[in-house]
């Protein structure tokens, strides 16, 4: 008993500090994150913009900014957005890709959790005791294997379609009642979240198996065929559990086009049924109505991670065959030197028993050693190294050469900026660091701007501005970048990889 709960009380602390479906409702500011984030996901089914969210959810956190509750710096709502949603996607909450967030089941679990305090999905009716009898007696024969007990079992199920074939030949059709059809549409809303849950699970899993198979090819020495193993047993892997399983069997019915236009077909008659007014609100209707189409993005966001991880095996398989080859000479030289110890003038040694079948055809007429070598030196002339210095005009070497040694340093850019800064005691944008810091490497210096103002969480606006700097070729050069203001208190401590 003590071990029970010693061990329950390990797995919900674990569970506290990695599950982001945990830590999300756990944190002061859960109910502005979870209505900004669901209502943003409401709108569009293909993930959503980034600087959408932070633009709503600096709203938020503007309108509670007087709030002590939700601890929101009232200062500069903007950069307290672009913190918390970077927060979470560090967490895992949401994913980022090519600048859409997207959400994963540890935000869905959060947002279920919150939606079930409402009681808006309670399907505890009085027909339920039914359904789970019916269940549990269908489950019972299938698990018998018993004949006789399966075929009286069959017998029942025909004798009853036959009779209420009979009654409905005579006109009498049976339907169920408000409170069972309400349930029974509550009972496939339920189903459905959980269908678009799996395969949520799916991708996460996904993407988590390219993680490893990432750490794999950089820090382990694997060869192509193992990274394609790891590659194909970790597909299998998650196609053989749970979750994977109902995607499998989804992605197979998507080649059957009439199964799929028979379940839209169901569904709008299902919604159309004046029982799914009172089972569901007008949203929960809506999803359900698109549930075909949403189940069907949710499949393409699977194999879309699938086929990352197929695309970083394929150029790992390109660019990794020169190591392999390197490896292999170095393996063959190791076997040659080898060969080289071995001390060939003792009969004892060549009639000893090889590990290894003979691959080729006896060669009697050339000395022992010869025979593993792949080819024999038949030029004795012997041949002195060149040490002697050369000297080369330096002029003639091209001007590539030059410009490949002449980039930016980034380091000392950083330096004279944060001086810059300090010394006027404003903030700035990329314009006005261009007019006092001439860049010297046009485009790199102001990406390099741009990437110090982000990770600095410096304000960066919608509106936009002009930088006219001097090429290295003399021309005039216009960028249009986001307005930034830039100060020094944001570069003070930034840890930036350069």
């Amino acid at each position: 008993m003590d071990l029970d709960w010693k061990q329950r009380t390990q797995q919900y602390v674990q569970a506290r500090r990695q599950h982001p479906a945990w830590q999300l409702l756990a944190a002061r500011s859960s109910p502005l994150v979870l209505s900004c984030l669901q209502t943003l996901f409401e709108r569009s089914h293909d993930g959503i913009v980034c600087e959408e969210a932070q633009q709503a959810l600096a709203a938020l956190l503007e309108q509670h900014a007087n709030s002590d509750e939700f601890g929101v710096d009232a200062d500069d709502s903007a950069a307290a957005a672009r913190k918390e949603l970077r927060a979470w996607i560090r967490r895992a909450l949401v994913i980022e890709r090519e600048g859409r967030l997207y959400a994963t089941d540890a935000l869905e679990e959060a947002l279920r959790f919150v939606a079930g305090l409402e009681g808006r999905l309670m399907t505890s009716t009085a027909s339920r005791l039914s359904i789970v009898q019916r269940e549990i007696e269908s489950l019972e024969s299938s698990l018998n294997p018993d004949p006789r007990s399966r075929a009286r079992y069959l017998q029942r199920k025909i004798a009853e379609l036959e009779s209420e074939l009979a009654a409905v030949n005579a006109g009498e059709v049976k339907v169920l009642s408000d409170a069972e059809a309400t349930e029974g549409i509550r009972e496939i809303f339920n189903l459905a979240t959980s269908l678009r849950g799996d395969f949520r699970r799916v991708e996460d899993s996904y993407r988590e198996a390219d993680r490893r198979l990432r750490q794999s090819i950089v820090s382990e020495r694997n060869h192509r065929g193992e990274v394609v193993d790891k590659l194909l047993n970790s597909h299998d892997g998650l196609l053989e559990t749970p979750e994977g399983k109902v995607f499998h069997g989804f992605q197979q019915q998507l080649g059957r086009s009439a199964e799929l236009d028979a379940m839209k077909h169901r569904l709008r008659s299902i919604i159309r049924h004046p029982a799914t007014r009172s089972a569901l609100n007008s949203q929960q209707q809506g999803e359900l109505r698109w549930l075909i189409i949403r189940l069907v993005d949710e499949s393409a966001a699977v194999i879309r991670a699938r086929a990352r991880s197929e695309r970083d095996v394929k150029g790992f398989l390109k660019t990794g065959l020169a190591a392999e080859h390197h490896r292999v000479g170095e393996l063959v030289n190791d076997i040659l030197q080898q060969a080289l110890a071995v001390d060939w003038g003792s009969v004892a040694v060549r009639r000893q028993a090889g590990p290894l079948p003979p691959v080729a055809i006896a060669v009697s007429g050339l000395p022992l050693v010869e025979r593993l070598r792949f080819k024999a030196s038949e030029d004795d002339e012997q041949q002195g190294l060149e040490l002697g210095s050369r000297s080369m005009d330096t002029t003639l070497i091209d001007e590539d050469f030059w410009d490949a040694f002449d980039s930016l340093d980034r380091q000392a850019l950083m330096e004279r900026t944060l001086a810059l800064l300090e010394e006027s005691g404003q903030a700035m944008g990329i314009a006005e660091l261009a007019r006092h810091l001439p860049p010297t490497h046009d485009l790199e210096s102001i990406a390099l701007w741009l990437s110090m103002a982000r990770e600095a969480d410096a304000p960066v606006h919608r509106q936009r501005e002009r930088v006219d700097v001097l090429g290295r070729d003399g021309i005039a050069l216009r960028f249009q970048v986001p307005q930034v203001e830039l100060g020094a208190e944001h570069l003070r401590g930034l840890d930036m990889e350069i």
